[in-house]
């Protein structure tokens, strides 16, 4: 159930930052709209949704506070310049900041992507998630999930270069869809090298919760 409630919400975020902006953006361009006010318009709702979900949780995670702060500056910085490739490039620089808070994460204590790796190894299960935590302590454990966010940091940062480069070289028209395949096709590549490698992590976890209920089978 855990997993499924992830992967409903991964899609409803990937409708929402990617789908609805670009509905908007080309609906509004084939009425007439300026590359600018297209994809000016186009940004409002997510950004929206994201202060809207602040407002309901009133919580403040640290990589979505990044990510908001980093799209509201980047939003003022286009309308002052008044520049459409300014704009796309804008969401690529952001995801390239994500990417470098990410992984400076992963030599902390708290890797970011620890909290979202989680329910996918413990499946929800409570004697996966009293392995999880007695495995805390262990240094192969911290040193695979500390991997992971390594992975997603160096690789949001390479595809933030790609869109940036991309944005200031190819025509408006063509990076509003290609910018989206790029951050699209990276996602799913980082999310596979990520998992793979997160795998170890997975079978220690199962095999710590195997262990701990032995002497239970025993007795």
């Amino acid at each position: 159930m855990t997993n499924d409630n992830g992967i409903r919400s991964l899609l409803q975020t990937l409708g929402v930052e990617i789908a609805v902006p670009l509905g908007v953006y080309y609906g509004l361009h084939s009425l007439g709209a300026s590359d600018f006010t297209a994809l000016a318009l186009s940004g409002v709702f997510p950004l929206a949704r994201t202060l809207f979900q602040f407002a309901k949780n009133r919580t403040i995670n640290g990589l979505a506070l990044v990510v908001l702060v980093t799209n509201v500056v980047g939003m003022l910085l286009t309308f002052v310049s008044g520049d459409a490739r300014m704009m796309i490039a804008k969401d690529s620089i952001g995801s390239g900041i994500t990417g470098v808070v990410i992984l400076i994460s992963a030599f902390t204590a708290q890797p970011i992507m620890t909290k979202a790796l989680r329910p996918f190894l413990t499946h929800g299960k409570a004697d996966h998630e009293a392995a999880w935590e007695r495995l805390r302590s262990n240094k192969r454990f911290i040193t695979v999930l500390r991997r992971g966010s390594f992975i997603w940091g160096v690789g949001f940062m390479v595809e933030s270069a790609a869109r940036v480069i991309g944005a200031f070289t190819l025509p408006v028209s063509t990076m509003v869809w290609l910018s989206t395949v790029i951050f699209v096709a990276s996602f799913a590549v980082i999310m596979l090298v990520a998992g793979a490698s997160a795998k170890e992590a997975g079978e220690l976890v199962a095999r710590e919760a195997e262990a701990d209920a032995q002497p239970l089978v025993a007795a």
